[in-house]
């Protein structure tokens, strides 16, 4: 009876180490295959300390992609990118089907720069999206790449932002904690979830953004939660103040933002709280957020020292005349208005020329930074 089972105990375990071979020599062409994208993928521009090949996956250290060259277009800091390490992983049972699928990437110490420019235009790892741009309609279609999560640890983010002064105003957020689930590469199809947490730094103190929710990033439509806790209104003032107005010796800004975009239509309730607000002039002509500084002092000591602005925005996305900008701005400068007990028609008549400009005015900076 034992000669008879030994055949089948070979054929079996033939099978096996058949099976095991195949898996890890498909997931070693794997790992080579995400090797050469990754390195192909940097640019002129890019550069690693080392790529390491291990049982779990690709380990990159020291990545750095440095500021294009000064000939291009100005860029306000030294690199676009930098990761002190980034782990990725396969997921193994996609290398059963043959297919090029990433389990997680975990990014670690990262650092990004963001440039609005003067135009309002947003650019992002310029030499990597921009150039990949010029060149999408001659380059053939890359395979497919399924990302699972996206881990970032304790990452930095500089936004510098042309559009609202002459000398770039600079937001930075530190301790960016952030989960981003279930990507699509190249055509972004499917739904994304996102968790982020992060800490403004501020002049006088920190503040703390969250924002959780879900994209559909090929087609744009989203449900995201966005909260922002004692952001420090002094490092806000250019998003905040017309020339002329009095500027804010200290002050704090609480958000809670819930915006969905269905089918190209958006729509945004949200709260600004403006609490613990000193401005810099005490003179009764002084202005801020284009109301008298005296309306705005008094609402705040019969209102505990704050100041709630609640608005919605709508609008149609798609709509060559839709603007962020004006859609807040307007909403914002009414809200403000109305919570202050003061209308804008009155205001036009008791201390002059406002009309609708100032409710546009009031807003006009939020509108530029969330835009």
């Amino acid at each position: 009876m034992a000669t008879r089972k030994l055949p089948w105990k070979l054929i079996i375990g033939c099978s096996l180490v058949g099976l095991v071979i195949a898996v890890f020599a498909s997931f070693q062409f794997t790992i080579h295959a995400l090797k050469g994208r990754i390195e192909k993928s940097l640019g002129p521009l890019g550069e690693v300390k080392e790529i390491n090949i291990g049982l779990s996956g690709i380990e990159i250290i020291g990545l750095r992609i440095k500021a294009p060259p000064a000939t291009e277009k100005p860029w306000p800091a030294e690199d676009q990118l930098r990761a002190e390490r980034i782990l990725i992983e396969p997921s193994f049972l996609e290398l059963l089907f043959a297919q090029l699928s990433v389990q997680t990437i975990r990014i670690e110490g990262a650092y990004i720069a963001l440039l609005r420019t003067k135009d309002g235009q947003m650019r992002v790892l310029p030499s990597l999206l921009e150039s990949s741009g010029k060149n999408a309609g001659s380059s053939t279609q890359s395979t497919p790449i399924t990302i699972g999560n996206i881990e970032l640890v304790n990452g930095i983010i500089e936004f510098y932002d042309a559009s609202i002064r002459q000398s770039a105003q600079k937001i930075r957020i530190e301790q960016i904690n952030a989960s981003i689930r279930k990507i699509r590469l190249p055509d972004l199809s499917g739904q994304t979830t996102i968790d982020l947490t992060g800490i403004h730094k501020g002049v006088r103190q920190d503040g703390k953004i969250t924002l959780s929710g879900s994209a559909e990033l090929a087609n744009k439509e989203s449900g995201l939660s966005t909260r922002l806790r004692g952001i420090d209104l002094v490092a806000f003032q250019p998003y905040l103040l017309k020339a002329g107005e009095t500027g804010v010796k200290k002050g704090l800004l609480d958000l809670d933002l819930n915006s969905s975009v269905r089918q190209g239509k958006l729509h945004a309730p949200g709260t600004l709280t403006i609490s613990d607000l000193e401005l810099q002039s005490t003179s009764t002509s002084a202005r801020f957020m284009g109301m008298p500084r005296n309306a705005v002092i008094s609402t705040m000591q019969n209102r505990d020292g704050t100041i709630p602005i609640k608005f919605i925005l709508d609008g149609d996305i798609n709509d060559p005349k839709f603007s962020l900008n004006d859609k807040l701005a307007t909403r914002i400068g009414a809200s403000m208005a109305s919570s202050l007990g003061l209308s804008i028609e009155g205001l036009a008549k008791g201390v002059g020329s406002i009309g609708s400009g100032t409710a546009k005015g009031m807003g006009d900076g939020f509108g530029k930074l969330f835009n």
